[in-house]
């Protein structure tokens, strides 16, 4: 497989772990990371012999969001000078990346510890399943930044937590902790730091055991279920809100940094 600047890849049997290896950052979103990301699970989706596929974030974070010295929104300004298509293309890199995770056949487990902030939450949001350190936090602060929650992300969190819970998170901007994500249904489960990588790999490894056409046919009709309740959304237009939002200032696509 290809080799990647802002992922590992680590193949053991079945299971094939997808690393954010940024530590120093956070695994903070810059650009090249979305498409690297969309790129790793693309080649993914022909690795036959993984029907399990783990996403996690080396060091003490999941991923904080983007990046704050070279964030996502940066190369949609300076695509200005070259017109509206390179602005498109890159307010849109955060979607492909998150639809190349869903797209993928295999069954995704998100590994969370740390923050869980912004872009790194959808990218949870687009995994399967979702396994949490009691140290996780989660935050959506794009609306204090001034900036639209963009990528889908609006109905797949609504799916996952309700539309009621969503707008909450969405438009207050509240961090939540691991026990509040876990009674949200926000992730499915929440053990101690030390547990989680126990726990993520013995739900892979009973995964990964499960007969696969049965396992390919229930992600297929969550998928078809999915499909059916974001019929409409803005999911291709919601790049273009974001490219309008940060092209003037794109320092407000810059998530804060908090302890």
């Amino acid at each position: 497989m290809s080799s990647y600047e802002t992922l590992t890849l680590e193949h053991a049997g079945a299971v094939t772990h997808v690393w954010l290896n940024r530590p120093e950052r956070r695994n903070a979103l810059n650009a090249l990371a979305l498409e690297e990301i969309a790129a790793a699970f693309d080649e993914l989706q022909r690795r036959f012999e993984t029907p399990v596929v783990i996403l996690g974030g080396r060091g003490p974070s999941f991923c904080a969001g983007a990046d704050r010295k070279d964030p996502p929104a940066a190369r949609m300004a300076r695509g200005s000078g070259a017109g509206a298509r390179e602005r498109r293309f890159a307010a849109q890199l955060g979607r492909r990346a998150v639809e190349a995770i869903e797209r993928l056949e295999a069954i995704t487990i998100a590994r969370v510890q740390g923050h869980a902030v912004g872009g790194g939450l959808v990218l949870a949001l687009a995994c399967d399943l979702r396994l949490a350190a009691s140290t996780a936090l989660f935050q959506i602060p794009e609306v204090d930044l001034g900036i639209p929650l963009a990528w889908g992300a609006a109905p797949r969190l609504a799916a996952a937590v309700g539309e009621a819970r969503a707008k909450e998170l969405i438009l207050l901007c509240d961090r939540i902790d691991a026990v509040t994500g876990e009674r949200y249904g926000l992730v499915n489960r929440v053990v101690p730091e030390a547990e989680l990588d126990t726990l993520v790999n013995e739900w892979a490894t009973r995964l990964a055991a499960k007969p696969p056409w049965a396992v390919h046919m229930t992600k297929s009709q969550f998928r078809a279920r999915a499909r059916t309740a974001t019929l409409g959304d803005t999911t291709e237009t919601d790049g273009d809100l974001l490219a309008a939002a940060v092209s003037e200032d794109p320092s407000r696509f810059a998530f804060p940094r908090k302890s």
